[in-house]
């Protein structure tokens, strides 16, 4: 592996990182300056430890050596540095006691994980709340996706680390050049991030508070400004535009792509956003039936049970009722959907859909085998053949994903708290695997993490970070034959 090759893309990774807070600086002289030092500070270190990095590389690196190896290793690696930079602000402002709670936040953040530890957000700066989103917005559709869309230089390497990055089993170009594909995901990933920002105000929100949901929801993140989420403004309105733009943001960006250039039908036939449209459609007619409508309505049932499907499949994690107080059916209709997750190609985590359709056809394949063993079946998606290779590989995942979900709750219920359940733990991993944010009892949508231990959250945080990379890119890493020449 070429590693001064890696250490010049992170010097890389930690400069943009450190640019995106001048945003931040820029709303805090706005509010009258009182943070700027310490976003200023964040900055300065950032650019610090880009130098040093740049400095040990030696220079004079051809990206286009990029290989499968050092691609992983920047992708990964490159968000651990990201993190590691954007933590700053949270300890420099005292919004954190400790820089675990800082680096915590802060993978919640660019994994677009969403849970948090501030126990009063309405009280913080709102520079940081505004970093806060900000995290999300990068990291939603990626940081090496951005570096792709603005520094072309990267050459041939760029689509092992378009591969690399992208979330879902076959990453889709756009367009020949995967500089290209990735500059119109950031075009279509800015339109909606705009729209959403306009109707939410709309509605009545500020702008500040539109623009840091809209960062939030375009990248399935779910920070919000307020301690209640999105049950703070109370308005029918506003929680279906933020539903609507949920359920988009869980949508494979290249259907998007294909609503843009005036091909709306083939949308359509899209067999992975079909079974998306049914499964959201099914859950939330599920969950109205086993919930009371008590005085508030059928109206409202509908609306709150159709904002916390779109939450949670598409791994948001806004909330807009407390859905852990619901009936059991419901709150475990909801945890699976933490698993199942949005379609591939969408900024949002979980195993995903297409794989969910691939693996179900998969047995009905082994099925029809036992009955016609001489036939020759295949598994096709979209009319697509997909070989064994790939059908191996999304059963790996599959099992990859139990396993690390059994092993993670195993280690957090070792610490002994008494509130970290079953229930909980379980719950909590799966939220974090996912990148759901808000799980189940103790961690539930109207609870925090503040109250973990520390060393569960670093088992969290490299729950949101493997799932955000969808476990291969990580575990790869600490394999042998990764790091030989």
């Amino acid at each position: 592996m070429r590693l001064r090759l890696v250490v010049r893309v992170l010097a890389l990774v930690s400069l943009i990182v450190s640019l995106f807070m001048l945003f931040p600086i820029a709303w805090s002289l706005a509010d009258g300056g009182d943070d700027v030092w310490a976003f200023t500070a964040s900055l300065v270190c950032g650019v610090m430890v880009s130098v040093v990095l740049f400095r040990l590389s030696g220079g004079g690196a051809n990206y286009r050596e990029l290989g499968v190896r050092e691609a992983l290793a920047v992708v990964v690696l490159s968000w651990v540095i990201a993190v590691a930079v954007g933590a700053l602000p949270y300890v420099l402002t005292d919004v954190t006691q400790t820089y675990t709670d800082a680096f915590f936040e802060t993978m919640s953040g660019f994994t677009t994980t969403g849970a948090t530890i501030i126990t009063d957000i309405e009280a913080a700066p709102r520079a940081l709340l505004l970093w806060r989103a900000l995290t999300h917005w990068v990291g939603g559709m990626g940081i090496i996706v951005l570096s792709l869309a603005v520094l072309p230089f990267l050459g041939v390497g760029g689509m092992e680390l378009y591969r690399a990055e992208v979330p879902g089993p076959t990453p889709e170009k756009l367009t020949p050049r995967v500089q290209q594909t990735a500059f119109f995901l950031w075009i279509i990933y800015v339109l909606l991030t705009v729209t959403e920002t306009i109707l939410l105000m709309t509605g009545g929100m500020s702008f500040f508070d539109a623009l840091t949901h809209s960062f939030s929801t375009i990248a399935t993140g779910g920070f919000s400004t307020r301690n209640a989420s999105i049950a703070y403004y109370e308005s029918a309105y506003i929680e279906w535009v933020v539903t609507f733009f949920m359920f988009a943001s869980g949508v494979n960006f290249s259907l998007h792509f294909l609503l843009l250039t005036g091909s709306p039908l083939k949308i359509g036939r899209d067999e992975e956003f079909r079974l998306y449209v049914v499964v959201v459609a099914l859950s939330t007619l599920l969950i109205v039936a086993v919930l009371p409508a008590g005085g508030a309505g059928i109206g409202s049932v509908v609306r709150q049970a159709a904002f916390q499907v779109a939450s949670l499949i598409s791994t948001t994690g806004f909330v807009s009722a407390n859905y852990d107080v619901w009936p059991h059916f419901a709150r475990f209709l909801l945890l699976i959907l933490m698993c199942v997750g949005g379609c591939a190609g969408s900024t949002s985590g979980g195993i995903k859909v297409v794989r969910i359709l691939a693996l179900a056809r998969t047995i009905r394949l082994e099925a029809q085998s036992t009955l016609h063993p001489r036939a020759i079946l295949n598994v096709r998606v979209n009319g697509a053949l997909i070989p064994r290779q790939a059908l191996s590989s999304m059963t790996a995942f599959f099992m990859l994903y139990v396993i690390t979900l059994l092993a993670a709750t195993l280690a957090v219920t070792a610490f002994g708290d008494e509130r970290l359940d079953v229930l909980t733990a379980f719950s909590g991993v799966v939220a974090s695997l996912s990148n759901v944010g808000p799980g189940l009892g103790h961690l539930g949508p109207v609870q925090n993490c503040a109250w973990l231990p520390d060393g569960v959250k670093w088992i969290l945080s490299f729950c949101m970070l493997a799932g955000r990379l969808e476990l291969y890119a990580v575990l790869l890493l600490f394999l042998p034959d990764t790091w030989k020449k």
